[in-house]
């Protein structure tokens, strides 16, 4: 990975983690990049594991919203075992 595809995942990752926040609520920077960027491994694995398809052909927005369903988990997971 160059670093611009290290910055396009991380402004990728804050973009999910606010959507994610929108849904179960949070606020701040940090919170929002870590649950994002977590939110793409979890939202990835969840979802091929499903067989769910987003349907979407754009790569970036098909890959943001698998990070915020998955940002949604982490948030809601973290919860429960704080």
């Amino acid at each position: 990975m160059d670093g611009r595809n290290i910055a396009i995942a991380l402004v990728m990752g804050l973009i999910a983690g606010w959507i994610a926040s929108l849904v179960v609520g949070g606020n701040g920077i940090i919170q929002y990049l870590v649950s994002g960027v977590l939110g793409s491994f979890v939202g990835s694995y969840i979802l091929n594991r499903l067989g769910i398809r987003l349907g979407i052909d754009n790569e970036y927005v098909r890959d943001t919203l698998t990070a915020a369903i998955g940002a949604v988990i982490v948030v809601i997971i973290a919860r429960l075992v704080v």
